[in-house]
């Protein structure tokens, strides 16, 4: 087609089957989205579902994408400065939002509690991951907040049809 130009793709290793739908340029190389995944500069794949938060700092065109963890341990977290993020801001926001099949917080003392949170691959290849995001203060080795996160947790999986 003629005067059609197509955005330069970098050169990123991705995994067999998958293509870069949206880039953007960092000091450290390329960040590259996928219908799968997130690929920073270092090689480093992170699955859409696996992508606890990512928030974008127009100021500072820092963007920063932190993993989902363990409760009450260090999650994985990086900070990049992005040159032309847009259509990859986006793909990011719609990919991680697809993972999500229900997001239900639960009160257990006052309005604090926890949410059970269930995701999956966009692409549907992988079974229902289940999370529990406890607020502040709420310990999730007391026996009533163990009990009432398990209680809420089989309600959930019955919404979704995951037994």
């Amino acid at each position: 087609m003629r005067g059609f130009r197509r955005r330069d793709v970098p050169d990123v290793a991705v995994d067999p089957g998958e293509k870069v739908l949206a880039h953007a340029t960092s000091p450290d190389g390329p960040v590259a989205g996928t219908g799968a995944a997130l690929y920073l500069p270092d090689g480093h794949r992170i699955p859409w579902e696996s992508i606890e938060a990512a928030d974008w700092d127009l100021d500072s065109t820092t963007f920063k994408v932190s993993e989902v963890g363990t409760w009450g341990e260090q999650r994985a977290a990086y900070a990049l400065t992005l040159d032309e993020p847009d259509r990859l801001l986006q793909l990011v926001r719609e990919r991680v939002t697809a993972t999500i099949l229900l997001q239900r917080h639960v009160a257990m003392r006052g309005t604090k509690g926890v949410r059970v949170i269930a995701r999956r691959a966009p692409t549907g290849e992988r079974r229902v991951t289940w999370l529990f995001e406890y607020d502040e203060g709420i310990d999730p080795d007391d026996p009533f907040v163990a009990q009432a996160a398990q209680e809420a947790l089989l309600s959930a999986r019955e919404e979704v049809g995951d037994r």
